[in-house]
């Protein structure tokens, strides 16, 4: 065998060995595709505490909520939301929300006021549902 003929064989196997690595393995998961599991009582609470606001999407799949600007009952000001709700406990750790007007993010005390409606929203959901 020449030399040659030696070269492409040992790079055909190095091809070979190569491109039968690539196979294995389950398929990438698609960016956004997982689930996650939502609090069906901190999910119903959020839409219902901030009902006045238009909602845009709500997914819950991902456990988002984005909503437009709505001003509240009685208020003047204009508010629009983003939570999520990211574990299936009923605990104040499941619920992130973003708050904020037209000139930027409310006062900690407006966001922990809201927070508290919902939370005391989805106590009175699972309540009235005999979950306890």
């Amino acid at each position: 065998m020449t030399l040659k003929k030696r070269v492409r064989s040992l790079i055909a196997a190095i091809l070979i060995g190569s491109l039968a690595a690539c196979g294995g393995g389950p398929p990438p998961t698609p960016r956004g595709a997982e689930n996650v599991a939502v609090n069906r009582y901190l999910w119903a609470a959020s839409l219902d505490v901030l009902s006045f606001l238009p909602v845009q999407s709500a997914d819950p799949f991902t456990g988002v909520i984005t909503t437009g600007f709505g001003t509240p009952p009685g208020g003047g000001r204009a508010y629009r939301a983003t939570v999520q709700v990211s574990d299936p406990a009923m605990d104040a750790r499941s619920l992130n929300l973003a708050l904020q007007t037209r000139n930027g993010p409310v006062a900690i005390e407006t966001q922990r006021a809201v927070e508290d409606a919902i939370l005391s929203r989805a106590r009175q959901l699972r309540i009235a549902d005999g979950a306890l």
